[in-house]
């Protein structure tokens, strides 16, 4: 049975989170020669490269980050076990680090994530926002416990991963309230010519508004395109024209930015995942927020 040299794991550690060999020989009273020695002897064991040069610095290499988080979870746990063997109170929170594409609209995460934070246990959220390809990466070397995202994982992705899917919502246009009572009026015909804010081009819910603007013979008059749906809320607001908003999120888009609907899109879909390395999803937080997108954000 091969066992992990704890001694070495601990000495890895408090070099990774003091930011180098000098302060970490401080805190540990031990030589730089001596703390070199014992964490090429934890790479030797785990056959892995944990640092790389910097200059004269020394940074986490990739797997190093991966070994970074594991060590900090088992010195944590340590910590607790003593703590709760000499009868001190313990109180430590579940932790989540969620990584979210950067195109899934903020408030709609913010709906999302809400059952995990509101469990009976206390939960430390942690959230990434970044490219799909990334986070991907990311969730694959242990990084992450979950991502959000608005499709699932690309064909031929190298990271073996899992879809889940939470649910589906359809979209709705909305606009400044002047705006809004005059295009009411013969949707989607009143869509010709009329300012519409978009989403970046390459996006599924931008192939989603294009194909279905095709479809109904319109052509409208595009204002502004962003990759942030907070942006184009916000360009609303300000009466430059509508946006296209998950059906599943309008009331808090209408409350917070003083928009109003002017009609509902059923044609369009957004589908959003939680993708995990499980086949299975078993984190606790990760399963509230599963089980309160199916039966409650997108139960509509």
């Amino acid at each position: 049975m091969e066992w992990l040299n704890y001694h070495h794991l601990l000495y890895f550690w408090v070099v990774a989170k003091e930011g180098g060999l000098a302060p970490a020989g401080k805190l540990l009273r031990l030589s730089h020669p001596t703390l070199s020695g014992q964490i090429r002897k934890l790479e030797e064991a785990l056959d892995v490269k944990l640092f790389q040069k910097r200059g004269r610095r020394l940074e986490l290499t990739e797997i190093g980050r991966v070994a970074f988080r594991y060590a900090d979870e088992i010195f944590g746990l340590g910590r607790e076990l003593r703590d709760v063997l000499r009868g001190r109170p313990v109180d430590r929170p579940l932790r989540l680090v969620v990584g979210i594409v950067d195109v899934v609209p903020k408030l709609l995460m913010r709906k999302l994530l809400g059952p995990a934070l509101d469990s009976p246990q206390a939960v430390q959220l942690v959230c990434h926002e970044d490219r799909f390809d990334r986070l991907l990466a990311d969730l694959a070397a242990h990084e992450l416990d979950v991502v959000i995202a608005d499709g699932p994982v690309p064909s031929g992705s190298p990271v073996r991963a899992y879809n889940h899917v939470l649910g589906q919502s359809d979209v709705t246009v909305l606009g400044p309230p002047s705006l809004a009572r005059t295009m009411r009026r013969g949707f989607p015909r009143s869509l010709e010519g009329a300012p519409v804010l978009l989403p970046l081009e390459g996006g599924s819910m931008r192939r989603e508004i294009d194909e279905w603007l095709r479809s109904q013979g319109v052509t409208p008059r595009i204002v502004a395109e962003a990759e942030d749906s907070a942006l184009l809320k916000v360009f609303a607001a300000d009466g430059m024209g509508v946006v296209f908003v998950p059906t599943a999120i309008t009331d808090i888009v209408c409350r917070r930015y003083d928009l109003a609907e002017i009609a509902r899109v059923e044609a369009i879909k957004e589908r959003y995942y939680a993708i995990s390395v499980e086949r299975r999803l078993v984190h606790p937080a990760v399963l509230a927020i599963r089980d309160a997108a199916r039966g409650d954000v997108f139960a509509a």
